[in-house]
């Protein structure tokens, strides 16, 4: 499957998580990584992630690409969640 991963987390896990995601995906820009992952790659990587994020400070998002359709995981805190008013 592929995905695209953005984090958003407290300065001083940023050099762990950069580290972390370099390892599974490509750095594109900044906190923002896309590639292939298989199943088990990507529920490591969440392992991964979950045990080195705070739940209550840092934001992790997962973009899962399928043809025309997306899913989005959110670890952590979703910092603005979209709303379906206009």
């Amino acid at each position: 499957m592929y995905y695209i991963a953005v984090y958003d987390v407290e300065q001083k896990r940023v050099g762990r998580m950069l580290k972390l995601f370099r390892r599974y995906l490509h750095h594109i820009q900044n906190s923002v990584f896309e590639g292939e992952l298989t199943p088990a790659a990507y529920k490591r990587l969440k392992y991964e992630v979950d045990n080195l994020c705070n739940d209550e400070k840092d934001s992790v998002i997962f973009f899962e690409l399928n043809g025309k359709y997306m899913k989005k995981e959110v670890l952590g805190v979703e910092k603005k969640p979209a709303s379906n008013f206009l």
